[in-house]
């Protein structure tokens, strides 16, 4: 048996009066998800445990079988692993992106408002070289900047500060930035970083021809998403099989990485809108021929949800449905037994631009003998309502899907 894990960032979500009280993945024509959900077994699904913020780090290693409770450390050091950047014991590792924050005439924070979370979703070529600008002037012995993908990059402190309170900048758009810096031990490094990063973000060519172009300015570093390193058991000694990750993300790489996966990288995955889809679908399905398990990643409906565009994230949620799920469900008929996993690692609903905590649905579909077997009555398309079927699967500890999707 091979098994395929298709996960829909943030595709969930909540009901929108603008579409009948109906939420995007409801709305959306999704006929091969659809599929999977009619004929497989469906349910609901857990991801963020009590007491944890409702992120991608969190809800992923949910979905890969590692409790979040007992190994999340944050999300940076995991993004760390997949750029190699090796992290001492006493090392913290930052998010730190590239945003555009509106200073209403005045660089006073009590005034300064949050405009964009990524700059615009700024291109990798134009922000790797500001962040090695930053890392020039800013940089020491102590603190390292790393260039990533897009708005996404790391900072790393070395015997520093994790215990404070850190904002993610996707959850405060269009809010005043005042209540929402990093504050308590070490918190007063990261604003004067924040502060000294202003000036030299916008005096730098790229932002000044950006301007000229009227595209949002990189204007400021902010940082999220600290931690030290992770260490988790190897997905192969756990469950016996040899994994790879497909995703544009340095998260869900890193995290493959953690838990022993290979990487496959496809050319034209952005982790935005325009990604590759059907490239990923097919390289799933020819990765099947050397790899047990496959994790296929799509961010796409996460980054609509973020930007609130109704429009934007139906069209992505109905891209994974045709681009992803159909052309894996089409090339699995000249494939042996596999199992599909279908699951939103989260909720990022229109209404709040950020992730949530509530359940989202899943559906696994087996081919051969055991897809009538294990076939879920009185579901009729996949979407929120499997989490409210009376005859559902239920995993409120998220973890433990990955168990039964394995070990059925």
């Amino acid at each position: 048996m091979k098994y395929i894990v298709l996960v829909g960032d943030g595709m969930a979500g909540r009901p929108i009066k603008k579409l009948g009280n109906k939420t995007c993945l409801q709305k959306a024509r999704t006929p091969n998800m659809d599929f999977i959900a009619v004929n497989g077994v469906a349910g609901s699904l857990k991801s963020i445990p009590e007491g944890l913020a409702p992120g991608s780090d969190v809800a992923n290693l949910s979905i890969f079988g590692y409790n979040p409770s007992k190994y999340f450390s944050g999300r940076a050091p995991i993004e760390a692993v997949y750029r190699g950047i090796s992290l001492g014991p006493k090392d913290v590792a930052f998010r730190c992106n590239l945003v555009t924050l509106e200073f209403r005439n005045s660089k006073n924070n009590d005034k300064t408002l949050m405009e964009d979370y990524s700059a615009g979703h700024i291109s990798t070529k134009e922000a790797g070289s500001m962040i090695r600008h930053i890392n020039n002037k800013l940089g020491n012995k102590d603190i390292c900047f790393y260039p990533g993908m897009s708005y996404r990059h790391l900072m790393v402190w070395k015997n520093g500060k994790h215990r404070m309170k850190c904002t993610p900048p996707h959850d405060i758009p269009g809010k005043i930035i005042a209540d929402y810096l990093p504050s308590g031990e070490g918190g007063r490094v990261l604003r004067m970083l924040m502060e000294q990063s202003r000036d030299l973000l916008l005096s730098h060519p790229v932002n000044r021809k950006r301007i000229q172009q009227g595209l949002p300015p990189a204007n400021s570093l902010w940082f999220w998403g600290q931690g030290r390193r992770l260490s988790i058991p190897l997905f192969r000694k756990k469950y016996g099989l040899r994994g790879a990750v497909i995703s544009a993300v340095d998260l869900i790489k890193g995290l493959g990485l953690c838990a022993g996966f290979d990487i496959l990288n496809v050319k034209g995955a952005t982790g935005y809108l325009d990604t590759n889809y059907t490239g990923k679908a097919r390289t799933a399905l020819n990765a099947l021929k050397k790899f047990d398990i496959i994790y296929l990643h799509v961010e796409a409906p996460d980054e609509a949800g973020h930007i609130g565009d109704i429009k934007a994230k139906i069209q992505a949620i109905e891209d994974f449905d045709s681009k992803v799920v159909g052309t894996v469900l089409k090339g699995l008929q000249k494939t042996g037994d596999c199992s599909i996993l279908l699951v939103p690692d989260h909720a990022t609903p229109i209404s709040v631009k950020s992730h949530t905590a509530e359940a989202v649905p899943f559906a696994i579909y087996r081919s051969g003998d055991h897809k009538v077997q294990e076939a879920t009555t009185g579901i009729k398309s996949f979407s929120e309502n499997i989490c409210r079927a009376k005859n559902a699967l239920s995993f409120e500890q998220g973890y433990k899907l990955m168990d039964y999707f394995i070990k059925k």
